[in-house]
């Protein structure tokens, strides 16, 4: 037993993927080929990816949303997850990064159920907002630009139906968060954002420390939608 969330050395982390990961291949292979990349640390662990396809599976979710979907790894793990019909609102501005995460949507055969924007998420939410989807998703990943991070929340919550589920991805942010001499953009917008979020009534959390840090935030209530 323990009393707080056990530290996981490389033979413990290696043990835990080997007796719990269930990767289906071609996610395997797309994060190989993300790992050869400049910025592949960006690409979420694939226990995370597992985890947030079982929460999509608990939700019953069909429609959710993706707010930075880079080469894709967390987008099709998603899809994977949701029936036939389901359907996923990716938001990326990088035609180079996702053009990888659209070869492999299309080997997995999931590619008709994702529809990519590639735009500001910012402008994409709001205009899903303006054609009425408020409260039509049930599930939403944040993993983007930092300082976007509480724009995206907001967004998210109101597109998100009473019971829906936002994934925060990087909340610890490698630590930087509890270090003062940590004074960038991105650290500050994060910190700024776990604060709110703590005493968020909208929204039961928790915040785990899975990948780089996750909360994870349950919309309680339909939102005054004319606020």
């Amino acid at each position: 037993m323990s009393s707080k969330t056990l530290q996981l050395t490389d033979e413990l982390y290696a043990y835990l993927q080997d007796v719990s990961l269930r990767e289906p291949p071609v996610l395997k292979e797309l994060r190989k080929e993300t790992a050869t990349m400049p910025m592949a640390a960006m690409q979420i662990s694939p226990e995370q990816g597992q985890f947030m396809a079982l929460l999509v599976k608990l939700l019953n979710a069909t429609r959710t949303i993706e707010v930075g979907v880079f080469t894709g790894y967390s987008t099709l793990a998603v899809a994977l997850a949701l029936p036939a019909e389901g359907y996923v609102l990716a938001c990326d501005t990088s035609a180079e990064y996702t053009s990888v995460a659209r070869r492999y949507w299309r080997r997995a055969g999931v590619a008709g159920n994702i529809d990519l924007h590639l735009a500001p998420a910012r402008e994409t939410l709001r205009k899903k907002t303006e054609a009425g989807e408020q409260g039509s998703y049930d599930f939403a990943f944040i993993d983007a630009d930092k300082t976007g991070y509480r724009q995206y929340y907001e967004q998210c919550l109101q597109l998100l139906r009473t019971g829906g589920l936002i994934a925060i991805d990087n909340v610890l942010w490698g630590g930087s968060v509890i270090d003062p001499e940590k004074q960038d953009d991105d650290t500050r917008a994060i910190r700024a954002l776990n604060d709110f979020i703590k005493t968020d009534e909208r929204v039961d959390i928790v915040m785990l420390p899975v990948g780089d840090g996750l909360t994870l935030a349950r919309k309680r209530q339909t939102l005054d939608l004319a606020e």
